[in-house]
């Protein structure tokens, strides 16, 4: 038997061998460092390729392993591979890739380029065919499988992070629904009824409803600046301070002043919260309140629109809240307040106009005899009219409480 054939066994030999150790590698979940070593080492060391550059797209290009190349090249070199989809010489394209490699491999994934493999020899003057175009079709094979393994655990990390945001979104979903109150009062005193309509699986709207003495109840509503699990933690941490120092707390400014500074700390500067807040005391019929930047609720009284704006701008927005407002008036009986966030009156229809505070005063007033709960569905039905096919663009928050 001659030596050329015992050679080409040998070579076969070892190419059956490399792709069974390549195939155990990737059924034992080695990382991608660990494949791109048997790789290397196999075109390198097996089969005598003298240059190599790999480079893979994972939402953007990187090179993943280079040899045999003394200078350093660019990445913009990808820009020159973008319009190859077969295997082609480096001849056809460019001085810089000719001079360097001999064969470029793109690795595609329907019309989607995964890689480039660019190969070449470091003895350019030798009479004999060179390893790269000797074993082309060979490097192609090793070449697919390796790369559509790399792409493989890159999407299987995609999904398992995935999975984790979404069980994160879904425990602050749960969470922010935890901060809600359970059972908004409808006695001879006070009727409310609310509607909280996430934009997304966690929203940065927060509203509440409690009784802080035997006479006195306090409520709000608010509004994280950004959405999903930062601000459902900030959210739960302010409904906590606001719970805990609303009935100690006798004065409002010196209980805003004290949840500013705790926003503040908590959020670093990096998040703030617009934000309502009403004390009514059911014997004296007085209602003060505190607005923070907050879109101004609505209150019906006595066949009269108010707009409850005094107080200050956003909690966490500075580190000291300045000169603060404090707004009080008396009810009648009858009336009621409404209480609303940006989703409402930032409602866009197809002509890009949007819904705005004025069409909500005019369903005030022509609601104003109905029921709580009434005037919260016909307010959602006008807006979503109003909307037509497009999306809310934010949460859509209602709180409605009337007064008798």
């Amino acid at each position: 038997m001659s030596h050329s054939i015992i050679h080409k066994r040998v070579i076969r030999d070892l190419k059956l061998s490399v792709l069974l150790d390549v195939t155990k590698a990737i059924n034992s979940n080695l990382s991608t460092t660990e494949l791109l070593s048997i790789y290397e080492d196999t075109l390198k060391n097996k089969l005598n390729i003298g240059k190599l550059i790999l480079f893979l797209n994972d939402g953007e290009w990187k090179k993943l392993c280079q040899y045999g190349i003394e200078k350093e090249i660019s990445m913009e070199i990808v820009e020159q591979l973008q319009s190859i989809t077969e295997i082609s010489t480096a001849q056809m394209h460019g001085a810089i890739l000719d001079k360097e490699f001999e064969i470029i491999i793109p690795v595609f994934h329907k019309d989607r380029a995964l890689a480039y493999v660019l190969i070449g020899d470091l003895d350019n003057d030798r009479l004999e065919v060179s390893p790269a175009i000797k074993h082309l079709p060979y490097i192609q094979t090793i070449t697919n499988i390796i790369i559509v393994a790399i792409e493989n655990k890159q999407l299987a990390r995609k999904a398992i992070h995935q999975a984790t945001y979404q069980k994160e979104l879904e425990l602050a979903r749960e969470m922010q629904q935890m901060l809600f109150p359970d059972d908004l009062p409808n006695n001879s005193e006070i009727h409310a009824d609310a509607i909280y309509l996430p934009f997304d699986t966690v929203g940065g709207d927060y509203y509440d409803y409690f009784e802080i003495s035997e006479d006195e109840v306090m409520f709000c509503m608010a509004d994280v600046s950004g959405k999903g699990i930062a601000a459902a933690l900030l959210m739960s941490n302010f409904q906590a301070n606001l719970r805990v120092l609303g009935p100690v707390v006798k004065n409002l400014d010196e209980l805003i002043e004290t949840l500013n500074a705790k926003v503040e700390k908590s959020s670093k500067g990096e998040k703030f919260i617009t934000f309502f807040l009403g004390r009514y005391n059911k014997k004296t019929r007085r209602l003060s309140y505190v607005n923070a930047g907050h879109n101004p609720p609505i209150l019906f009284n006595n066949e009269e629109i108010l707009l409850l704006e005094k107080g200050s701008y956003g909690l966490g927005m500075m580190e000291e809240m300045g000169q603060i407002v404090i707004g009080n008036t008396v009810l009648k009986s009858g009336s009621f307040i409404v209480c609303y966030t940006d989703g409402i009156v930032d409602a866009e229809n197809v002509h890009n106009e949007f819904f705005g505070p004025e069409s909500l005063q005019k369903l005030i007033l022509q609601y104003n005899s109905l029921a709580v709960n009434e005037i919260n569905q016909s307010i959602l039905l006008n807006v979503t009219e109003f909307k037509g096919p497009k999306n809310f663009n934010d949460d859509f928050t209602l709180l409605t409480i009337k007064f008798f």
